[in-house]
């Protein structure tokens, strides 16, 4: 057997009759299509149901996946205790898909702070499903801080294990759509909002989970959504595999978006392999964009190159450009990953006898010793978009009108506390914004007073 179909769902508690005293009313059209989920299940009748959800534990870079014996929860958080949960998790099934991670050196296992308490992301989904069917295990897994890919490949294991234990098999990705479709919603309006619900219902229609990678990260943020990684997952669950794809319903009533869709199993499907398209097309752009970078990008790379991969320092050349020979200026080196920070460290200052050493001093610190990140693994290499930063002597200044967020990177100082921010950074469009996120990497509260400073960059793409 093999996973034989899954479903998109949202997960509002005011769904819950006990919790929402009517308010369910305003969203019937979901609460028809979700117990159409429910209907649709018990007709397929699996062993095992996984669930994804954003409300179940969460790491930065790694994916928890459930263990022990028995699930229990109830909505007592929501004043609604009566409504309670006991089910049993598919042991056999998480220790699978763990074992399938630790021989692939994913980050994913059952390690970690267990909390045996289901989550609301866990327990809507289960109250449809057991007015029609309750004869199921489950596994529950959450989200992590990691780029969309690793989802999609982490749903690619589960698939395996899938297979391995000849399963029967029902994917259920809990999540909602943006959180800001209306003013009186609760993160308030917002046109990423609308336009994000707009695109992924589409995405859900067509069933082309190749375009889940492709939403621009910034408005994904902006639009205030949790459930977009939750769907990468169920996608990487269906890699290779022909689908069809019916969209039950969609409401933003109460400025949240809740969406309904069912992707039926029809087969294989060699062309649907959306994680190796998609890296593959990544690899390419790199390259091509390799092709065009200027000697100080260059430099960097094959900085990061000669580090990872024989742990040494790259001999410095005198074919560089003289400028980069005989100028002295502090350099910050930024690594993206399939469109996601993956390190950037640097210095404000000169420390290093020429802009070259510069570079290659920084390039090796942001691939080894970014505390944010793990150290870069050679098998990244193709995928790292890399870009170098040179930075002017940097100034006082007396208020924030003598900074421009497009021209001028920001440096806050209070007591031994310091934070800098670079300029022209995507998703940072506002001064406030600018000083706000530096001051945050500082550990300095918001509202502490700061001196500022302000340099400008020749930014290396």
């Amino acid at each position: 057997m093999a996973i034989i179909a899954s479903f998109v769902v949202p997960h509002p508690p005011l769904i819950i009759p006990e919790v929402g005293h009517g308010d369910e009313n305003g969203i019937e059209e979901t609460v028809k299509a979700y117990e159409q989920v429910g209907q649709a299940i018990a007709k397929i009748k699996p062993n095992t149901i996984i669930i994804s959800s954003p409300h179940a534990e969460a790491y930065a870079d790694y994916f928890q996946i459930s263990d022990g014996e028995v699930g229990i929860g109830s909505f007592a958080a929501f004043r609604a205790p009566k409504v309670s949960f006991r089910t049993f998790y598919d042991k056999e099934l998480v220790a699978k898909i763990s074992e399938l991670a630790k021989a692939a050196n994913f980050p994913a296992g059952s390690e970690g702070t267990q909390k045996h308490d289901l989550d609301h992301g866990t327990m809507i989904p289960l109250y449809f499903v057991n007015k029609f069917y309750p004869s199921y295990k489950i596994v529950r897994v959450g989200l992590s801080g990691m780029p969309l890919i690793d989802h999609y490949r982490f749903g690619m294991l589960i698939k395996q294990a899938v297979n391995a234990l000849d399963r029967r098999v029902v994917f259920i990705a809990s999540g909602d759509l943006s959180h800001c479709q209306k003013a009186d919603g609760p993160y308030g309006f917002k046109p990423e909002g609308p336009k994000y619900d707009e695109w992924i219902m589409k995405v859900f229609q067509s069933g082309n989970f190749g375009k889940l990678f492709t939403y621009d990260p910034v408005a994904l943020e902006k639009a205030e959504e949790c459930g977009h990684r939750s769907f990468c997952i169920m996608a990487g669950a269906l890699d290779r595999a022909s689908v069809t794809a019916d969209v039950l319903s969609h409401q933003t009533t109460y400025g949240v978006g809740y969406g309904i869709a069912e992707f039926t199993i029809t087969g294989e499907d060699p062309s649907r392999a959306f994680g190796d398209i998609y890296l593959a097309k990544q690899a390419m752009d790199i390259k091509l964009k390799e092709a065009q970078s200027d000697d100080y990008v260059i430099l960097a790379r094959k900085a990061v190159e000669e580090f990872v991969l024989h742990h040494s320092t790259l001999p410095l050349t005198p074919l560089l450009p003289e400028e980069m020979l005989s100028k002295r200026a502090g350099v910050f080196v930024s690594i993206h990953e399939n469109g996601e920070l993956r390190g950037c460290i640097g210095t404000t200052r000169a420390s290093e006898k020429n802009i070259a050493q510069e570079i290659i001093r920084n390039a090796i610190e942001v691939a080894s010793q970014d505390p944010r990140f793990p150290a870069i693994e050679p098998k990244e290499l193709p995928y790292l978009d890399i870009s170098v930063d040179v930075l002017s002597p940097y100034e006082t200044i007396a208020s924030v009108e003598d900074l421009d967020v497009k021209r001028y990177g920001v440096i806050v100082e209070n007591g031994g506390r310091r934070g800098l921010l670079l300029p022209n950074l995507d998703g940072v469009e506002t001064v406030e914004e600018q000083i706000a996120i530096a001051k945050r990497k500082a550990g300095i509260a918001e509202e502490e007073k700061v001196t500022l400073y302000r340099f400008e960059v020749v930014r290396h793409l």
